[in-house]
């Protein structure tokens, strides 16, 4: 499984892919977070790396530290293997919704990811995980 990094898209490309409703969100996304700033006087970003990720990152740095090749983990790197978690999650449950839909169903079930994890090539490693 490959996996890809994706520059950020800079504001005046993004909004010219999305509709007006989206563009306005954007937009006051954009003015809170300049407020924000102003009223903590900082200029770096805005959002630190806890709130762009889901996952918590002080389970995850312990996570990474229990492998005896682990000895130090940076803020940067936890937070990559969080996202790229998330991503994987994400893939996995999506493709695990659509026998979930073929079943006429809109729970998923241990069933349908071993389907998933069956018909689909970039699984083949977890095959025999969830047994």
């Amino acid at each position: 499984m490959a996996a890809t990094v994706e520059a950020p898209v800079p504001a005046e490309q993004d909004s010219a892919r999305c509709g007006p409703e989206e563009e306005n969100r954007g937009a006051e996304v954009e003015e809170k977070s300049q407020q924000q700033q102003q009223q903590t006087g900082s200029t770096g970003p805005a959002v630190p790396h806890s709130r762009l990720s889901k996952l918590p990152l002080a389970r995850i740095k312990a996570l990474m530290k229990t492998d005896p090749d682990v000895s130090l983990a940076s803020q940067e790197s936890v937070f990559i293997i969080a996202k790229a978690t998330e991503l994987f999650v994400e893939m996995i449950a999506k493709d695990a919704l659509v026998y979930a839909q073929q079943g006429k169903r809109k729970t998923l079930q241990r069933k349908d990811l071993d389907n998933a994890i069956e018909a689909i090539d970039e699984f083949a490693f977890l095959e025999g995980t969830l047994d």
